[in-house]
Parts: C-alpha cells; structure tokens; sequence
C-alpha cells in the first residue's frame, strides 16, 4: 500500500492511496460471499449459485460497487495508523479501480491547521468592576419582608406603602370617557416597581371614593419607526389597604436568609457577599469573553465550513435537548443564523487556541489528570484509577486543556477595569 498526504488549502488535505490487488482481495471476496446470498439464478436456490458463475455474470458490478467501501474502510485505517484527525466528514475525490490489478483512491479532509497566531499577549481588555449597592441590599431585604408582611384596610393613602383598588376610565383631550376603555376592581399596588409612577404620585392623599387622573406616554418600536401614545385615566378609589411589615425577629431573619444568618447586620453581610460573588463572576465572563473575541479579531480567517458544520449541527442538537428538558418548543430556523454565528466563532476559536497551546507548549498530561482526581476522589469516595478512566473516556483532558489555554492568557494580558455605571451616566449625557 502507498499513501501521500497532498495539501489543497490551509486546512483542506488529500490523502491518496493505491493498493495493490491482492491486498484487498480478501474484501472482494467477502463482496461477492455478502452478494452471493442475495442472487437468485434460474436453476439454482437462492444463494446457492456457483461462485464462478456469479463473478462471470456481476463480477465487475460487484467488485466496483465493493471498492468504494473498501476506499471507505481502508481511508478511516490510515487516519488511525497515522494519527490524521479530520475534523469534519471527509469527501470521496477520486477513485480508480482495475480488477485484478489495483485500486487508487483520493479522500479529501479538513484539519486544524497550524497557524501563525499573532497578538495573543499584551492586549488592553476592559473588565467591568460591577459595585454592591446599599440600596440594592435593602431592596432584596424589603422584598422578603414584604412577603411576610399584612395589609390592614385604611381610609386614606398616606404614601406608596399602600395597595389600592379602583375603576380605571381612560378619556380623551377633552375629558370625555373613551368607550370600551373601562377596567373595573383594578389591585393596584403603589410600591411595585413595575407601576407607573404617576400613578403613586397622583394617589396619595386622596381617600376612598376620591378620584384621581395620572397620565403617561407609551413610546415602543414598530420596525425602525418609533410609535409614541399619550394615555390619560380618571382612579376611582373603591379600597385602600395598607402594608403592614412584619416585625423582625432572629426567627424571621433565619427563615428568610435560609440560616445564613440571625440577625439584620449578619443578614446584610451575607447578601452583600452573594452580591460580590456573583459579580465577581459575571465580570470574570465579561472579561474573558472580551479577551477571546479580540483574539480572534486580531487573527481573522475563514475556518473550515465542514467543520462549521459539524459545531452548527452539535448545537442544534444541544439546544434541541434543552427545549425538551424544559418543555418549550424550538424554533431552529429562527434561531439559525444565531447558532451559524457561534459555529463559526467556536471553530475560529478551536483552531486559534489549539495554536496557542503548541506554540506555548501548553499541554494536558497524566499528572494533570491525576491530580485532579486525587482532588475529587476525596469529595466523591470514587477511587483514582477510576476518575483517570472516566476523564480518559469523556475527553476531560480536552476541557482541562482549555482551561489552561485561558489561564496562560489572562496572565499575559492586561486587564483595565471600569466602573460600568459612570459610563452609562456618560452616555446619558
């Protein structure tokens, strides 16, 4: 057998096979054994015709149709033998067969090339530093209170603490009723953020059996045009309730802190450490998204399609998954272009930084593997050998690998942390 490996692009290869007739005569024959059985010929059972005479009457049918598998089989022996990963499914090129002579055959195949990486280190990448606000703290806190908290009816609104019902009237310019806009025995509850304001603003100091007007302009987008409409409405206050909160006790505290804490100042601090925590992570996101997308601007190339493919149907099958798990339906030709966009970035990104790691001589060996299963065969009671089988089998090294590539270049980058609400301010102005 003789085989060459011709390169058609960047990332395209060529593998070209000639083998000689006897070495697949053995395939050949188990052809004809496989067709035998299936041919009926006048004069003999099914399956029971003389091999002579079957390789007399479809000899060349079948042996043709036999070398495109053996090219198949023969093909995916060699990219084992000698370690040639294609990265998406190959393409039949070429193929010449010569009974009793030999057979050649061209199979052409994607790789991850080695590429020049460039601008990998060094970069500026923005990291937003998000701050935990006391009223954020105290907001949570009321919130939790208030589902433990009672209303007790009142005869007038004094402030936003208050939960109102009414009979809702839009009218016109002119103070007039509009037909058909009537809501009636509306709960109207004057602390909910998702209320509008004038209504709150409008409300207090009034009494039951008082009316009162607010109004408020809805603007939202139609296409690229934006629709603006002024609604106005008369309240009449038919019930006026006020919240009641409860009072705070180490019980409740407990209760509504889930036992990380007993008391107001030891509950404050625990939400305030959940707030930075999940800041913490949401920032290092932001970050590292940030660094691999200016990665891989700075080295912009077309990736391979078939193995955009081959991502773009491995997501779809993900989320195919996920919309099962969660009883939702989904919609795969409206999300396509999305999907086709994160096929593209994560083969662009796959191939970026397996040249990262072999340009950096990063690399996932058995004592990484080891190492970490020491660690969670201590949390797990799993033994060693076991965990090494199973991140073997489940190509842990793979995600390990990854991990190290984004280790080495959060370290060789530089980070320029920003106050994400003073920019939005700015852009405000």
């Amino acid at each position: 057998m003789e085989t060459k490996i011709n390169t058609i692009s960047d990332f395209v290869r060529e593998l070209e096979v000639t083998l000689d007739y006897s070495e697949i005569k053995p395939e050949i024959e188990a052809a004809y054994k496989k067709e035998r059985a299936k041919i009926s010929i006048d004069g003999f059972r099914k399956g029971k015709a003389p091999m002579g005479m079957i390789k007399k009457l479809y000899g060349d049918a079948i042996e043709y149709r036999a070398s495109e598998d053996i090219a198949n089989t023969k093909f995916w022996e060699i990219v084992k033998e000698q370690n040639l990963e294609p990265i998406s499914t190959p393409a039949l090129a070429d193929i010449n067969f010569e009974p009793e002579k030999e057979l050649t055959f061209k199979v052409q195949y994607e790789v991850k090339a080695d590429i020049e990486v460039k601008d990998y280190s060094g970069q500026k990448i923005k990291k937003p530093v998000f701050l935990v606000k006391d009223e954020d703290i105290e907001r949570d806190i009321n919130t939790m209170l208030k589902s433990k908290s009672d209303y007790e009816e009142v005869e007038k609104v004094e402030d936003e603490n208050h939960r109102i019902t009414v009979d809702l009237q839009r009218i016109d310019e002119n103070g007039e009723a509009i037909e058909g806009s009537t809501a009636r025995n509306m709960v109207i509850d004057l602390a909910d953020e998702r209320v509008n304001p004038n209504i709150a603003k409008a409300a207090i100091g009034k009494n039951i059996n008082e009316t009162f007007t607010f109004s408020f302009t809805d603007e939202h987008k139609h296409g690229e045009e934006t629709h603006k409409e002024d609604f106005t409405y008369t309240a009449n206050i038919l019930d006026i309730e006020k919240l009641v909160m409860p009072e705070i006790t180490g019980e409740l505290v407990k209760s509504l802190s889930r036992n990380m804490a007993t008391d107001m100042e030891s509950w404050k601090k625990s939400l305030r450490e959940t707030y930075e925590k999940y800041y913490e992570a949401q920032s290092d996101e932001i970050y590292t998204n940030g660094l691999l997308n200016k990665i891989i601007e700075n080295n912009e190339f077309t990736p391979p399609q078939g193995y955009v493919d081959v991502l773009f149907n491995r997501i779809v099958e993900s989320e195919k998954e996920k919309a099962k798990r969660e009883k939702r339906h989904f919609d795969e030709e409206m999300m396509k272009d999305n999907i086709q966009k994160q096929a593209e970035w994560m083969a662009k990104w796959q191939i970026i930084s397996e040249n990262i790691a072999r340009i950096e001589k990063i690399e996932v060996n058995d004592d990484d593997l080891k190492e970490l299963a020491e660690k969670e065969a201590e949390n797990t009671g799993i033994s060693v050998d076991k965990l090494i089988k199973y991140y073997k089998d489940s190509n842990r090294a793979d995600a390990m690998l990854d991990e190290k590539i984004i280790s080495y270049l959060k370290e060789n980058n530089e980070i320029e942390e920003f106050d994400p609400s003073k920019e939005a301010e700015g852009e405000e102005k």
